[in-house]
């Protein structure tokens, strides 16, 4: 995926009610169930349908690092689909998304400010609105590009104009060299 896809997603992650399963064996027993099959499972995995079964089985145990790479991703993909719908849900309606970023930032304003770019760590509340159009860019296959975008447009508005109280004359944020970047519900 991308940065900001991963971290939107770990954000949902934290709100989950269960641990997903850890070993090879119950991932792969629960990604068959939720495919309805080996063979599915198989063909996701990109392995043999007969390897699938000797996981399902305990007969193998430990998954290359590939391999145990992909299954963890799409066990995560499908735990609790209701815990991470609710959650993004609750975080498009009412509570916002905080995010936690170094990077550095500089605006586009009119001639006679100062607009250099530098790095600043912000950990910024965002309203729900802004949560609402992250998710939803997400799930339509939004690029990591267009989720910065939303991210950058959400802290000109929220940071830089401090809500329409400061700034009104200022038309774009640059949002580049991202160091860290972390998303909390």
């Amino acid at each position: 995926m991308s940065m900001f896809g991963d971290g939107l997603e770990a954000a949902v992650q934290k709100a989950f009610t269960r641990p997903a399963p850890k070993s090879a064996g119950a991932q792969m027993r629960y990604l068959v169930k939720q495919l309805k099959g080996t063979k599915a499972a198989a063909q996701l995995l990109r392995i043999s349908q007969r390897t699938v079964e000797r996981y399902v089985k305990d007969q193998f145990k430990k998954p290359r690092p590939d391999l145990a790479a992909r299954l963890e991703r799409e066990v995560k993909a499908r735990w609790q689909p209701q815990i991470r719908a609710k959650a993004r849900e609750k975080a498009a309606a009412t509570g916002g998304i905080v995010i936690d970023t170094r990077a550095r930032l500089g605006y586009t304003a009119p001639i006679g400010s100062t607009d250099q770019d530098r790095i600043r760590h912000l950990t910024v509340a965002l309203p729900p609105r802004y949560a609402a159009r992250l998710f939803d860019a997400q799930e339509t296959g939004a690029t990591d590009q267009q989720l910065k975008e939303i991210a950058a447009d959400a802290l000109r508005e929220v940071y830089f104009q401090d809500s329409g109280r400061r700034a009104g004359s200022l038309e774009g944020v640059r949002f580049t060299d991202i160091e860290h970047l972390e998303f909390d519900l």
